[in-house]
């Protein structure tokens, strides 16, 4: 698997979108790389990760960290193959997770990639799932239950996009405890997969009519976790039906993130105050030293047939445009990925 360094492609942000991002706000460049320098290492991307806060860098403004620039290639996580190295500390065929996805093949300090070093068979959990449920996005759902809003078996669990690999690594670490576990989702398609596959004790189709009464119906006790990935009217309905005491871990709200305008306030904030209830946020990176832990258990659940995965798949550097579009169109299912490079 060679690459040519004078021909090497990347995707570049042509221009900020308003709404829904466009192909037109894209544009696909071939560039070159020079021969990897001493401590240097050159890496073909085999796989790129497309995630919702990415569409947040996409705009100007300050936020946890840096929007994206225009005119060069997008910054994301991706797992490559070393092709030369000039670095002691690795080798030609060693595998690498980075932060230079939005690129065919790449040179970098070997300091800036990190070696990647399988906790289970390629067979049973492939490369890509390094950048799914076994990535930053699995270890986001285990962080945001434990972590955050201190889990405790047989407690009940409502996850919002629980179709995604936060949502649904979140599910299986729920239900694993032997907690009560409802999910949404945006499709029949998808509801049912969360019932049928992951096992979940109710799904519930955040686009049909009444979510009001099916979340209702799904906890008439109460709900002690609220799992928060898309805000918005699914934020709404799990504040009226928190429990006491109840605790919320805020990871996203991917329903406001092509937002042109103010997103309303929820009018039944003060819930939070009569309820009791406890509200955070949280970065994932602020977390990474829990991914041997993280990592311990989700292989576990993976042996158990119990940790299961779905991948939305775009084939080639030049569908990185359309998987974005898709993805913040809501148009995906599960985790969104682009496929670089094939070994």
């Amino acid at each position: 698997m060679q690459v040519n360094l004078s021909t090497v492609r990347e995707i570049r942000l042509k221009s900020r979108p308003l709404g829904v991002p466009t192909p037109d706000n894209f544009e696909l460049v071939s560039t070159s790389l020079h021969a990897p320098r001493e401590g240097e290492v050159l890496v073909r991307n085999l796989w790129m990760s497309v995630d919702p806060y990415m569409r947040g860098r996409m705009d100007e403004g300050p936020s946890y960290i840096a929007p994206f620039e225009l005119n060069q290639a997008l910054e994301g996580t991706a797992v490559g193959k070393v092709i030369e190295s000039n670095d002691p500390n690795m080798q030609p065929d060693d595998y690498v997770k980075s932060f230079f996805g939005g690129k065919e093949a790449f040179v970098a300090k070997a300091s800036e990639v990190e070696k990647l070093n399988p906790v289970l068979p390629l067979t049973v959990a492939p490369l890509e799932t390094y950048l799914t449920v076994l990535g930053a996005p699995g270890l986001t759902g285990y962080i945001g239950l434990f972590c955050i809003a201190a889990l405790k078996p047989g407690e009940r669990v409502f996850i919002s996009g629980a179709t995604g690999a936060v949502g649904s690594t979140a599910c299986v670490l729920a239900k694993a405890i032997g907690c009560y576990v409802v999910g949404t989702a945006g499709s029949e398609e998808k509801r049912l997969w969360l019932e049928r596959e992951l096992g979940v004790d109710a799904g519930i189709n955040y686009r049909a009519p009444h979510l009001e009464s099916a979340v209702a119906k799904a906890f008439p006790t109460g709900i002690d976790v609220y799992f928060e990935n898309a805000g918005g009217d699914q934020l709404r309905v799990a504040l009226d039906n928190m429990r006491t005491f109840g605790r919320i871990a805020f990871s996203g709200s991917i329903s406001q993130y092509n937002n042109t305008t103010a997103p309303s306030n929820n009018a039944n904030l003060h819930n939070i105050v009569t309820r009791k209830l406890r509200a955070e946020g949280f970065i994932v990176t602020d977390h990474l030293g829990q991914f041997e832990n993280f990592h311990r258990i989700a292989a576990d659940l993976i042996h158990a047939g119990k940790l299961k995965w779905h991948h939305t798949v775009f084939e080639g550097i030049s569908a990185v445009p359309q998987a974005f579009v898709d993805l913040c169109s809501g148009k995906t299912f599960g985790k969104s990925l682009v496929r670089l490079s094939s070994e």
